[in-house]
């Protein structure tokens, strides 16, 4: 999800935009959650991202002045490696392994840490102030994170796995993508956000895919076993996560202001859950309820209070 501060006035076409991106978004835990018991969670993770960026990759190459794109990315190579790695490999990885141990709809709720995130990493990056507020609203979102954890011990695959644990790697994860999102400002001075996007997959591509057979060396045999059901839900991942919902996202962004699109945010849990109680037949115990409540009301409290000044 990349964030632009663009002067834009609001339009039907775009909120209609951010509004499928963001369902797109909470679908996520949902496809991670149906292919659980078929390929590792690296696989899981980067499998569908190594597919899009190769179709990606296809379809630059046929615009022209690719060539001269491609060298102008090579001499940013290291914001792209490190965009890469600390934005969407912390991102995915972290997503994916954390719905693995807890849930889908705890993934979904759990995205709105993302804002919060994102205003602390812009006073490291942007050189913004770590105001009160800020800090308050980041402690009050852990709390949500702690109170959406229970102390239980989940069955999957006869062994015991915290729920805790998978929660706090989708904070994690949502690190990543507030990383992600901040840090791109300084690489769409000189590159558009598709190729933005794209190059910075491309980065990671590179970086994990000997990780990624290091860790899971059988991962084409398990993809190779993948029942219809999981390779719908693999498909999903890889055009409709990774590709459609980034190419709607910056695409509403060119006619709306960035403080609609990041409160279009609220929209992914919301999604999520629902997804969640449809497919997988999730129910939210009552600590959850209130755990949702105290990260969306630190959420609110940096775009009504900070964001929005």
């Amino acid at each position: 999800m990349l964030a632009l501060r663009l002067e834009r006035r609001c339009s039907a076409p775009a909120i209609l935009l951010l509004m499928a991106a963001n369902l797109l978004w909470a679908g996520q835990g949902v496809a991670v959650k149906l292919l659980v018991g078929g390929p590792g969670p690296l696989t899981i993770a980067l499998a569908p991202l190594y597919c899009i960026t190769v179709v990606a990759l296809i379809a630059l190459s046929l615009r022209g002045g690719f060539a001269a794109r491609l060298r102008a990315a090579c001499t940013h190579w290291r914001e792209f490696v490190l965009a890469g790695i600390a934005g969407q490999l912390m991102a995915q990885v972290g997503m994916t392994l954390g719905v693995t141990w807890s849930t889908a709809s705890n993934g979904a709720i759990l995205s709105l840490l993302i804002p919060i995130f994102g205003a602390v990493i812009a006073v490291w990056l942007l050189q913004e102030r770590l105001t009160s507020l800020r800090l308050g609203a980041l402690l009050l979102g852990f709390a949500g994170v702690f109170l959406l954890s229970p102390l239980h011990r989940a069955t999957g695959a006869g062994m015991p796995v915290h729920e805790l644990a998978g929660n706090c790697l989708i904070a994690i994860g949502c690190f990543g993508s507030a990383f992600y999102n901040v840090y791109s400002k300084r690489l769409l001075e000189s590159f558009t956000g598709i190729e933005t996007l794209f190059f910075s997959y491309l980065a990671t591509t590179l970086f994990s895919l000997p990780l990624l057979f290091a860790l899971e060396p059988h991962c084409l045999q398990a993809l190779a076993h993948l029942t219809l059901r999981q390779w719908g839900a693999f498909g999903y991942l890889a055009i409709f996560l990774y590709g459609v919902s980034m190419v709607l996202f910056l695409r509403a962004l060119g006619s709306v202001d960035v403080i609609v699109a990041s409160a279009s945010l609220y929209l992914v849990p919301l999604f999520g859950v629902a997804l969640a109680f449809c497919v997988l037949g999730e129910r939210l115990a009552p600590r959850v309820l209130v755990g949702s409540v105290i990260v969306l009301l630190a959420t609110v409290m940096i775009f009504r209070y900070d964001y929005a000044v």
